[in-house]
């Protein structure tokens, strides 16, 4: 047994053990942070596709370089630098929605639990929710097709130069007569700024992904801005009358008034009251704070 320790501590002896600095944990933490978020993207993206192939031609380059196969060895020699920038060609949307995902997350605000974009007012009114969903609600009883976008972050003015100007109050009866049927503005989507109506008639990015193929036009336009904008999208079939939504490359199908309500609150991220009471006091405290450091002095 003394024999077995001696040659185990003769053993550690032996191992090299570098000295593990506070830098080094965080350096792992935030390359093991890059690598699962890389491999969640290229999971949820036709990169994985393409990485699929890739291990294919990789295993395939480890037979040529196991057999000393001079020819295939020269040829995938000349030609990684070509297949690499056409990699990048072939994934430029998905880099570029990733990309623009990247730049509109607030790191700080997601770390430390905070957002500082609520005010006590919200991104739109409680009356434009309810003549939202009003207007949604009607025109799903009566089959009218719709493609209504809210605008979150992501400016959509691109999109609203595709469309006709409008700015106008958000009403239901303003909702309803833009999407009646047979009438000049009713082809294409409607934007949302705040509590007005931006624009009309405006064309949207369709997806690239595969859909249901019973799903049209409107569905596959939704989905498309919502991959590369943050913004939410109401879309009604104008043959069931199904309301949906598309939020981040996800189409949820077939909600109910209720939970289209919910998603607009959500939306609207409206400072509650509590929030703001607790706010005030806040400020309060300070203020009250600073007045007795100032009678001290």
């Amino acid at each position: 047994m003394q024999r077995v320790l001696s040659l185990f501590q003769s053993f550690l002896n032996q191992i090299h053990m570098p000295n593990l600095r506070w830098t080094d944990v965080v350096e792992i933490l935030i390359l093991a942070f890059l690598i699962y978020h890389i491999l969640l993207w290229i999971k949820n993206t036709r990169a994985w596709s393409l990485l699929k192939g890739l291990g294919v031609v990789i295993v395939f380059v480890g037979i040529a370089a196991l057999f000393n196969m001079s020819t295939i060895l020269w040829i995938v020699q000349h030609v990684t630098g070509i297949a690499v920038t056409a990699i990048v060609v072939l994934l430029q949307p998905e880099l570029r929605a990733a990309m623009e995902e990247l730049g509109q997350t607030n790191i700080l605000s997601s770390l430390f639990n905070l957002d500082v974009t609520r005010t006590p007012e919200g991104r739109f009114s409680d009356k434009t929710i309810g003549e939202i969903v009003r207007a949604t609600m009607q025109m799903s009883r009566v089959r009218t097709g719709a493609l209504i976008v809210i605008e979150q972050t992501s400016p959509l003015q691109e999109y609203a130069r595709t469309g006709i100007d409008m700015d106008a109050l958000v009403t239901s009866q303003l909702l309803i007569n833009i999407f009646e049927k047979n009438t000049p503005l009713h082809d294409g989507a409607v934007i949302i700024r705040n509590n007005r109506v931006v624009a009309a008639t405006c064309y949207l990015p369709l997806s690239e992904n595969r859909m249901d193929k019973e799903l049209g036009t409107r569905h596959r336009a939704g989905v498309g801005l919502s991959e590369v904008t943050d913004s939410l999208t109401i879309i009604v079939s104008e043959e069931s009358g199904e309301i949906s939504l598309a939020y981040r490359g996800t189409l949820t199908r077939n909600i109910s008034e209720d939970y289209l309500r919910e998603r607009l609150v959500t939306l609207q991220n409206k400072e509650i009251q509590e929030e703001r009471h607790a706010r005030i006091l806040s400020r309060k405290g300070k203020e009250k704070n600073k007045s007795a450091d100032s009678e001290n002095l």
